[in-house]
């Protein structure tokens, strides 16, 4: 057998454990399997480091003792993985620890970020000129504090050169999945997939769908039963006036209230939640578009059309070649 891709995850008090235990289940299943096939191919050690001695709290209360500090790492790296979660911002603020990541970036054949870990990565100047993508709720914060960084709010996984960033927690898994494929094929990532109950391998450039819908919870009781009512009725009359009637609002009061609480306007709203419904549609049914476009509220496959390409960038059919489950 070939020698073994020697891959560190990097973690700090307060850090997300599914972004570090996510890729470390990953990569060891593809391990498992590589091995139980036989395969020649260089199979994976996956190691952790931090940034002091001793056992890292993470953000849920998991406590996890790292094998290393990273100044401890020594030697050539297949794989960084830098993960995030709540205390990036302190891990952002030690000077030692982003340097001593720029240093292992230094030696790494390829570098990525789970979550927020991306803010480690723009710290260390190793996202400069480069696209880059993070949790949802932190891709405006991100663009803000490091403006050198193009950075994609919508992927669950962007790659640019030998650095790949990935969105919220389970993305990171996507991505690993994605260089498994790469190391040793589709084939041994999809079969990793079902042995962990995941989604097949999701595309890096499928969306981060719930950033569409980001600021959905209203305040008023009101307007979140109006919210679940759309979600449950997507092909009904969802016009502001048929809306307004169910909340017992007049059209002009119902506009202003759910702007308000929501962040956006009725239409958008409901236009977003009818591609929500409408792209799971196609990914897990054989129906066809325009019993899709029909079921799901937008009336002809031209209005669902439009709607994909102002939410997802492309038409409803490539989507369904793209993404489809089976």
């Amino acid at each position: 057998m070939a020698a073994d891709r020697r891959i560190v995850i990097v973690l700090f008090d307060g850090v997300q454990s599914l972004d570090v235990t996510g890729p470390l289940e990953v990569f060891a299943g593809a391990d498992r399997y590589r091995r139980a096939r036989h395969l020649d191919r260089p199979g994976y050690t996956v190691t952790t480091a931090g940034p002091a001695p001793g056992p890292i709290r993470t953000s849920s209360g998991l406590t996890v003792v790292p094998d290393s500090t990273v100044g401890q790492v020594a030697g050539r790296l297949d794989t960084l993985v830098v993960a995030g979660g709540d205390g990036v911002n302190a891990a952002v603020a030690d000077p030692a620890f982003v340097a001593s990541i720029r240093r292992l970036a230094g030696r790494a054949r390829r570098v990525t970020s789970v979550c927020s870990g991306a803010f480690l990565l723009a710290e260390a100047g190793l996202l400069d000129g480069r696209r880059a993508t993070t949790h949802w709720s932190r891709c405006d914060e991100l663009a803000a504090r490091y403006p050198a960084v193009t950075v994609e709010p919508d992927p669950i996984f962007t790659r640019d050169g030998d650095i790949a960033t990935s969105a919220g927690v389970t993305a990171g898994m996507d991505l690993a999945l994605a260089l498994v494929a790469d190391d040793l094929g589709r084939h041994a990532s999809l079969a990793i997939a079902r042995h962990l109950v995941l989604f097949l391998q999701r595309s890096g450039s499928q969306a981060q769908f719930s950033a569409q819908l980001a600021t959905q919870l209203a305040d008023r009781d009101e307007i979140r039963e109006l919210q679940q009512w759309i979600a449950d009725h997507p092909g009904a009359d969802c016009s502001v006036a048929a809306l307004a009637r169910r909340a017992a609002m007049s059209p002009r009061n119902l506009a202003r209230v759910f702007a308000d609480d929501v962040g956006t306007t009725p239409a958008r709203y409901v236009e977003g939640v009818r591609v929500e419904v409408a792209r799971r549609r196609l990914e897990e049914s054989n129906d066809s578009v325009e019993l899709i476009a029909g079921e799901c509220g937008f009336g002809t496959t031209e209005t669902l059309r439009r709607a994909f390409a102002r939410h997802l960038g492309l038409p409803p059919a490539e989507y369904r070649l793209r993404f489809r489950a089976a």
